[in-house]
């Protein structure tokens, strides 16, 4: 894997924001410097408000750096990004449109003809079993479908990474587990590139190829952990392992440590 370019980097970047009604700065992250190479899958974890939706936000395009830079498959970010599709903790699905029409939605936006989109959209629907679906309406679907078809959505418009902001976090735990397996079968037979920020350490070892720590506001990256486990697709196998109790237990440690400095 280290033999693959990067489809994304962070090369010394600080973001800072200004305060309202005040001249003074806010650092949310500061000289972070990773890599993300292409089809990797990185979560990152961190204390909360630590700037981890900052570093999403500035992958797509939407915030710009204070200093340093961000690449996108080479090419630097300067502006929102085409190249990244991003899913966000609620599904933001149309409800005046069928499933099938959600999915097609970015391709129509990009110009893409009907008969075209309408079979990438089906395509990307069966993948994540959904073709029975197509036609039914968002509130017709329960909160895993929708999410599966949010997915669906984003992998329809080929992009070159994909970005989770804790798209998990407001379901049950039987649907969460449930829903983290499909995704994560659905991610790597796409062969999509993926960086998933979320609170859930169980989370970030079972779905990661790699994890990222970040430290308390201003965040910067304090440790990398590759993570050794069977084959990152398949979670139940990953559920087993023993080494995946470690893996836990290594972030609890960093985070409480973090924790203790504030």
């Amino acid at each position: 894997m280290n033999s693959l370019p990067s489809a994304l980097e962070f090369r010394g970047v600080t973001k800072g924001f200004r305060l309202p009604n005040s001249t003074d700065t806010r650092i949310a992250i500061n000289d972070v410097n990773f890599n993300v190479r292409n089809g990797e899958f990185v979560a990152i974890v961190g204390p909360s408000g630590c700037g981890k939706s900052t570093i999403l936000n500035m992958t797509a395009g939407l915030y710009q750096p204070t200093a340093g830079e961000v690449y996108v498959s080479g090419e630097q970010v300067t502006s929102p990004n085409s190249h990244v599709g991003f899913m966000l903790q609620k599904d933001l699905l149309l409800p005046w449109r069928t499933i099938v029409g959600n999915v097609e939605f970015g391709l129509e936006a990009r110009g893409m003809g009907k008969a075209d989109r309408r079979e990438v959209a089906l395509s990307e629907l069966k993948r994540c079993h959904l073709e029975d679906f197509a036609n039914h309406y968002p509130y017709q679907l329960s909160g895993g479908m929708r999410q599966r078809a949010a997915l669906a959505r984003t992998l329809a418009i080929d992009p070159a990474i994909v970005l989770l902001d804790e798209p998990f976090s407001a379901l049950d735990a039987q649907t969460k587990l449930l829903l983290q397996q499909n995704f994560g079968e659905t991610i790597m037979q796409s062969g999509v590139t993926t960086l998933l920020i979320t609170h859930d350490l169980s989370e970030a070892v079972f779905m990661a190829d790699r994890i990222l720590v970040l430290s308390e506001r201003p965040a910067t990256v304090i440790e990398e952990i590759v993570v050794d486990l069977p084959t990152r697709g398949n979670l139940m196998e990953r559920r087993k392992s023993p080494k995946a109790s470690e893996y836990i237990g290594r972030l609890f440690e960093l985070l409480k440590l973090e924790s203790r400095a504030i």
